[in-house]
């Protein structure tokens, strides 16, 4: 990582520090239990959030098999998608952005990958994930998005939870890339 990739990833976990991140009893996506919780859309939907992820996440896609479109995984990954295909652009490698839906609507497209229309067969797609806990929703969709025609090249996480997600997706033949883990919120050995 660059010096302002590093500088940009220290301001990205002060954010999200101060705006997502909470020590509480919660239960997750995954059903599981947990002593924290960390809403990265609180931090990524501030004009500097979508900033710092948008570079570091398309800084991140260097570390992946090389790929034309990425991926946000409804509802986190979504804003996550339009801030790495922006910054695609502006750095002069577009990537058009789709959007992985959880079910079907029963209205409008009716597609469980948005942007699909631009997705051709065999075309490598990397999935942009908010967090990662067990690696369900991503494996998920993986699938949704080969059912479409994508060759899904890996994926990059905003905070991995370390609790087994990363090995699940890594079982399943991807690479994993995380911008931050549980240890850039609550230390392994806490002081005292």
């Amino acid at each position: 990582m660059s010096a302002a990739g590093a500088s940009e990833r220290e301001r990205l976990v002060a954010l999200l520090r101060e705006r997502s991140f909470e020590q509480k009893r919660v239960v997750l996506a995954s059903g599981r239990e947990s002593d924290f919780f960390i809403d990265c859309k609180q931090s990524v939907l501030t004009a500097e959030g979508h900033a710092l992820v948008g570079s570091l996440m398309f800084e991140a896609l260097g570390a992946l098999p090389r790929c034309e479109a990425v991926a946000g995984v409804e509802l986190g990954g979504c804003p996550l998608a339009s801030a790495v295909s922006l910054t695609s652009f502006l750095r002069g490698r577009p990537l058009p952005a789709l959007y992985v839906r959880k079910e079907v609507k029963d209205h409008g497209s009716r597609r469980l990958v948005e942007g699909d229309r631009g997705l051709v067969p065999g075309m490598p797609v990397a999935i942009l994930e908010d967090v990662i806990t067990t690696g369900g929703s991503t494996l998920k969709a993986v699938e949704k998005l080969r059912t479409a025609g994508a060759s899904v090249v890996g994926v990059i996480a905003l905070v991995d939870r370390l609790e087994g997600g990363a090995e699940a997706i890594r079982a399943a033949g991807l690479p994993v890339v995380a911008i931050c883990t549980r240890r850039d919120f609550i230390p392994d050995n806490p002081p005292g």
